[in-house]
Formats: C-alpha cells, structure tokens, sequence
C-alpha cells in the first residue's frame, strides 16, 4: 500500500523522518533573500558615525546645535532603513553618496562636518572589525557547543569499547568515549587559536584617519569606548595598512576547517555498513531519488566541503595581500578581504552540522567490541604481557607476529592459542589481555584507562567553559557599548531639542 503522505511527511520508505529543520534550513531550503549588503555596511558606517559625532561634540569641534541635527538626520536613515538612499547613484562609492544625502539634507554647513577628523581610510578599517564581530561570535559560540557535546558525549560513553585505527586498520583497544575525548582536546586547541585571532577585534583603527593621524584635537580613546574596543590602535600606519584581524580569523578558521574534515570522514565510514560501528539518525541522512535502498550521511560531505572554504579564503586573501606597499591598498582593504565573510559562514555551519551530527550519532557497542576482537586488538598488550616476563619487546613482538598471521590464516583461532602452540606462552589467556580489560588498564601515557581518563576530562572541560566564559565577556561589552552611544546619541538629541523649545515658543508668543 502507497502512503500518500510520502511527499510531505518526509517518509521515503528506506528513510521514516525527513531531515531534521536545522539541516533543511542550512543545506535543502532555498535560503529567504538576505538584506541587501550595501544596508549592512551602512549600518556600521553610520554607527561609527554616531559615536564619531558624539566624540566631537563631547571635544567641543562640533556645536550641540550641529550634533543633534546630525545625528538625528542619521538615525532616521537608520530607522528607515536607509530607504531615501536607495536610487542614489554610487559613483564616487557609497559612504560619499550616503555623506552626499546628509549634506543636501541638512546643508554643507552640518552634513559638511562628518568627515572632520577621519578618512574612508580609517572608517573602513573600523567598519571592518565591527563586521568581524558576528561571525567570530558566532563561530566560536557552535565550537562551543560542539566541545560541549563532545565532553558530555565522552563521559556517556567512556566504557564502550572499539578499536582505535591506524593507517585504517583495527589497532589497539580503546573505548568511544576516548576518541571523542581526543576530539574534543583537539578541537579546544582550534577554539583557543580562534579566541587569540578575536583578542585583536578589539583594535579601533578610527582616529588613523588616511595614514598619518589628525591635528585636530579628536579623542580616540573615547570613539573606541563608544564601539566596543579595548583601545585605539597607537600606531596610524599599523592601523590603516593592516587587515591582519581577518587573516588570523581565516588561519584559525582553516585549522580548524582540518579537524572537522578529519572528524566528518570518521563518521561517513564508521556509519557506513562496512563498518556499522556507528547509527546516525533518519534525519541527518538522505536518501536516494533513484536508489531506494540508500542511507546516505550526506550532511557529512558537507562538512567536508564547507571546512575547506577557510584554507581556500585564507590562500586567496593573503596571496591578494602579497606584493603590495605597508600603506592603504585596494588589495588588501578590498579584494583581499571579499573572500574573508563567505569563508567564515561557511566554518560555521560546518561545525553547526558536526554538532548535530555527534549530537545524533549512537554507537554499536556491538559491532565495536566484535571488531576489537576480529582485528586483533590485543596483540601489542599481549608482546608487553611477554615483556614484564622478561621476554625482550622484539622478540616479543616477533612472536605475537608470527601468532597473528597464524589466526589470519585460520591455523588458530586466538593469538593466545597460537602462542601457546608454539611454546611462547601457556594455555589459558590471562584476562588481563583480552580487548575488553586491555583498555581499562592503559592508564598510562593519555590512555583509555578511567583515571586517565578522569584527569584528562576534567581539565578540558573547565576549558570549554573558559572560552564561554570569555565569549561571553566580549559580547556583553559590545552590548554595553552600544546602549552607551545610545544613551549618548539620546543625550545630545534631547538637549538639543530641549534648548531650542523656549525659542520657538516665544517666536509664537511674539507673532
């Protein structure tokens, strides 16, 4: 019988679920139309333009009288979206065409004033790390979560034998809950590289202006206080001539983008029915518009295709950089760093999806113990049981070499039997090395062993929290930034508007 809900319900007869709504949105769905770019990057020159004009007011460059109109003329653009710009020709660029609106506005001699003090040299760097900001809080929030359910995921299953693969062949005994330990270990390293490359976000290039500074009397600590910085860059070449904050990004990003690929691979095999060590759920696979028998992991594949945008942006952006002057350059401020958002997004969503991924996969505590045994996992425990009998470590592994091929060849069907035929060992194995006691006592050397393991989670996991932590931190004191140029921005506007009343009443008396 036909279900005639097939189509909507997601049931494709192998696959009983469609793909879970984070997938769909990220990788099936044809994405909503995004915001048009050229709103966004107004949205951070005018907010640079907000705090700008608060700083020059607060220096006494520009009248209280100026400020207000200004920037109330620029919160409305903000407020209308920037809709009275939207026909407005950009043949000099956009920031001068939206300075352009602002002067036929208000006039020259209040929308003349914006630039005082400050190039599209150094607005444009600024604006820059503003834009940086989403997606390293964004990046480094799914890390988190993903060390997150790696530690988490590593304690549930810290006794669930498998073997561990070398050159991807059964090696030794180790448990599941062991390798995504060693995962997680390796992806905070990547997590803590990515919270190096954000510390320096919190430079304000704003005040370099085109290269050389200002003679008027600006105050740069103030303008950075007001975006969210740490403090203003001290030096206006460093300040104008770098982009280094988004090849830092991109470097993290692309190490990271290795671990992911590397993680994603062992997934695809180990759920492959090859292996069948590991389950991933009806909605993180696919199946086929042809073939109804297949289970496709396709999310995976994605992981591996979107952790390599960051190696590619990081190639394309430093090689644009190479070969230019230490000073402003369209190279390095332009087409340099049109490869820097794309590659970026990309790595979120590759570690967005491992998460689901991980978060879904389930071991075949079966199937991994059998393999444990099949492959022979342990012969190295078996030559170092030899060795604490006084047996050297090479004879000893020539011995357990020569078993090994005797079981491979079905002249035996252990390697203690083997052994104990060829007179290097008594009957009877010793439990102590059997697959399923073998990694219990590896406590030695970051092994598999439960105290081993208990004093490497630990640490690591205190870590995670550190990087939450510090994340945390920075995104409160954006947020604390911006609600300090608003209150300032309101401050102004009001003061203003509350002085000019008294005027305008008494003009209405007098008429």
């Amino acid at each position: 019988m036909t279900n005639a809900n097939t189509s909507t319900n997601g049931n494709s007869g192998r696959l009983r679920t469609a793909a879970s709504p984070e997938i769909r949105r990220m990788l099936l769905e044809r994405p909503e139309p995004p915001r048009p770019a050229w709103k966004a990057e107004l949205d951070r020159i005018s907010h640079v333009d907000l705090a700008h004009v608060v700083m020059l007011t607060e220096r006494g460059i520009t009248s209280r009288e100026t400020a207000s109109a200004l920037l109330s003329a620029i919160s409305e653009l903000r407020e209308k979206d920037y809709e009275p710009l939207e026909d407005r020709p950009t043949p000099r660029g956009l920031y001068l065409a939206y300075e352009g609106h602002l002067i036929e506005t208000l006039g020259e001699e209040t929308g003349g004033v914006l630039q005082t003090g400050r190039s599209r040299n150094d607005l444009g760097a600024t604006c820059l790390q503003l834009a940086l900001r989403e997606p390293f809080r964004r990046l480094s929030a799914e890390l988190s979560g993903l060390g997150a359910v790696l530690t988490d995921r590593a304690r549930r299953y810290r006794e669930v034998l498998m073997p561990a693969y070398t050159h991807f062949q059964a090696a030794v005994p180790i448990t599941y809950g062991h390798y995504l330990l060693g995962l997680a270990h390796a992806l905070e390293r990547d997590a803590e590289a990515l919270d190096q490359a954000g510390r320096t976000l919190d430079r304000c290039p704003l005040g370099a202006g085109s290269i050389g500074g200002t003679t008027i009397p600006i105050d740069p600590d103030r303008t950075a206080e007001l975006l969210g910085f740490g403090d203003p860059v001290r030096n206006s070449v460093d300040a104008i001539a770098t982009r280094d904050t988004a090849l830092r990004l991109l470097s993290a990003a692309a190490v990271l983008g290795v671990t992911l690929d590397r993680a994603a691979l062992d997934l695809l095999m180990w759920s492959s029915a090859e292996f069948g060590l590991v389950t991933i759920p009806d909605g993180l696979v696919g199946s086929s518009s042809m073939m109804p028998q297949k289970r496709n992991a396709f999310v995976l594949e994605h992981v591996q295709g979107k952790s390599a945008a960051a190696l590619g942006g990081f190639m394309a952006a430093a090689t644009a950089m190479r070969g230019t002057p230490f000073t402003n350059s369209i190279a390095v401020g332009t087409e340099a760093m049109s490869h820097v958002m794309p590659a970026l997004h990309a790595t979120i969503d590759a570690v967005r999806i491992l998460r689901l991924a991980h978060e879904g996969a389930e071991p075949v505590p079966e199937a991994m113990a059998a393999r444990a045994t099949e492959g022979l996992t342990d012969a190295t425990a078996t030559a170092e049981w030899l060795v604490r009998r006084g047996v050297p470590f090479r004879r000893a592994h020539h011995q357990v070499g020569e078993a090994a091929l005797a079981v491979v060849e079905g002249r035996a069907d252990t390697l203690w039997s083997a052994l104990a035929a060829q007179g290097n060992a008594p009957a009877g194995p010793p439990q102590e090395v059997r697959p399923e006691t073998v990694w219990q006592a590896a406590e030695f050397g970051g092994g598999p062993g439960l105290p081993s393991f208990e004093r490497s989670i630990e640490p690591i996991a205190a870590r995670w929290l550190e990087h939450d932590r510090r994340l945390t931190g920075w995104t409160t004191r954006w947020q604390d930034a911006d609600e300090r140029l608003r209150d300032a921005v309101s401050a102004l506007t009001s003061r203003a508007t509350a002085q000019a009343a008294p005027t305008s009443q008494k003009e209405n008396t007098d008429g």
